[in-house]
């Protein structure tokens, strides 16, 4: 058995440390669910020219309709948008989902639905309908914001403390693979052409099926069962599928037990919101979770091939060089269990923040050097601050805003916390698809400014506010943020 300052993760049977079932759970979770929300945001890059050419034929012979390119612009934007929108409605409920259905079983249904989505962009051109594209956005949103809320905490709720930021990392690598996986199926080479757009759209649910069997199989969480749903028993089962440790099993239901005593079953959002010793915690939920979408990841994911091409690179470098760029990411985010499990969060958050803010900045004068000069060699100085600053974003910034509510929050207000993060995540993804194509157009190269400050906001906030979360019991953490912005995390 591993000990808690070991320098290696071993997987082993000895429940204090991984185990197969935890680690298949943890794979299967990502496979199937988070992987297709990064797919989501990803596909639509490369197949969007052959789309619009789709359903504006689509509103000429079905609805009669000729439509000026600022229209057909108007829908592409509502196609996109969509998705974001249903996500922003998702999270509104998402934390009465995770406490009536359970961790395990709002993964479940998140599952059903990202299938349902899986048809209808599978057939939407066959129908020849419009309706069934939008449709299928909008309740891929949905799921996306129930696996966003329950995913994190099922993961964390399932592994013992020492492992809590090494499977929480999991949200964050799916993503990023997703991402990935929609870059390479949607190449015009593969599926992402005239013929075979709908299935490039649809290919994620090849792995929402292949996991939703294993899924079902899995136990559910043993505090949700325990704290929420009072099943005593199916939470020891549970745990001891999980640890294969009846020593372990037992000093857990003890705990358990002592939660239920010291703690409602669970928290409503008025509740939470009414609770000032609660102010600090959802605060820093909410802020490093719409500072990881505000950081400017999404931009340089979203307009990468544009800053490719405005650098200089042809339309297929900037392709290829794209799709390098995404498997760095994968790379990098792959690092994320191993650095989680060796240093504090509070470090790695900073240095990332201060990363990434630097590189912004670094990237934003190169490009406007480059703009002006010409300059063949700034062009790889753009890149290379492109790669710094993905690098400064999955030491912390990236994994860490997924999973910290679960950390922070004990087990009643949760759910509300990771509710309101999700929403606070999906918003500041709207905005930044909303303002930074017209930050682009006013200030060019510069547009990533507002995204550096954003960094700097995270990073002052981090090291005023956000106590040490690593091997620490959220009951630890709560006094020390229970006088709200007066608080000393020291």
């Amino acid at each position: 058995m591993g000990s808690e300052n070991s320098q290696e993760i071993h997987v082993n049977d000895a429940g204090e440390s991984w185990t197969w079932l935890l680690f298949l759970i943890c794979l299967t979770t990502t496979l199937g669910s988070t992987v297709p929300v990064g797919y989501f945001f990803g596909v639509l890059n490369a197949p969007a020219e052959i789309i619009q050419s789709w359903y504006d034929e689509v509103l000429a012979n079905e609805y009669d309709t000729n439509s000026s390119e600022s229209q057909l612009n108007l829908l592409w934007t509502a196609i996109v948008s969509i998705y974001l929108i249903g996500g922003i409605c998702g999270s509104c409920f998402s934390a009465c989902c995770s406490n009536k259905y359970g961790r395990k079983g709002t993964l479940i249904i998140s599952s059903v639905i990202l299938l349902i989505c899986g048809l209808l962009f599978t057939w939407c051109r066959a129908a020849r309908s419009l309706e069934m594209l939008l449709v299928g956005r909008l309740l891929g949103g949905i799921a996306s914001a129930l696996i966003f809320t329950a995913q994190p905490m099922y993961l964390l709720e399932l592994a013992p403390s020492s492992l809590s930021g090494s499977v929480g990392v999991f949200t964050c690598i799916g993503v990023t693979a997703g991402i990935l996986l929609a870059q390479i199926v949607s190449l015009p080479q593969l599926l992402g052409n005239d013929d075979n757009w709908p299935y490039a759209l649809s290919f994620y649910a090849l792995l929402a099926l292949l996991c939703l069997l294993p899924l079902m199989c899995y136990p559910e969480s043993p505090r949700w069962l325990y704290l929420i749903k009072g099943d005593v028993a199916g939470s020891a089962r549970g745990l001891r599928q999980l640890r294969g440790n009846e020593v372990n099993v037992q000093l857990e239901l003890n705990e358990l037990e002592q939660t239920l005593s010291r703690n409602d079953k669970s928290s409503t959002i008025c509740q939470v919101l009414r609770d000032k010793t609660l102010f600090l915690p959802l605060l820093l939920v909410c802020a490093l979770q719409a500072s990881q979408q505000l950081s400017g990841i999404n931009a340089i994911f979203f307009y990468s091939l544009l800053i490719l091409t405005n650098a200089g690179f042809s339309s297929s470098s900037a392709t290829w060089l794209n799709l390098g760029i995404g498997c760095f990411n994968l790379f990098t985010s792959l690092l994320g269990p191993l650095l989680l499990y060796k240093f504090n969060r509070r470090p790695l958050l900073m240095c990332s923040c201060l990363i990434c803010g630097g590189s912004l900045a670094g990237m934003s004068f190169s490009l406007y050097y480059l703009l002006s000069s010409e300059g063949l060699a700034l062009r790889y100085v753009s890149i290379a601050f492109i790669l710094t600053f993905i690098l400064g974003f999955q030491l912390g910034l990236g994994p860490i805003a997924y999973f910290i509510g679960s950390e922070l929050l004990e087990d009643a207000p949760r759910p509300v916390a990771m509710s309101l993060g999700s929403l606070c995540s999906w918003l500041g993804n709207f905005l930044i698809g909303l303002c930074f194509p017209l930050l682009q157009t006013v200030w060019s190269s510069f547009a990533f400014m507002p995204c550096m400050c954003v960094c700097i906001f995270c990073l002052l906030l981090v090291w005023r506010y956000l106590p040490e979360t690593r091997g620490r019991e959220p009951k630890d953490v709560k006094p020390l943020m229970s006088q709200g912005l007066r608080s000393k995390i020291n």
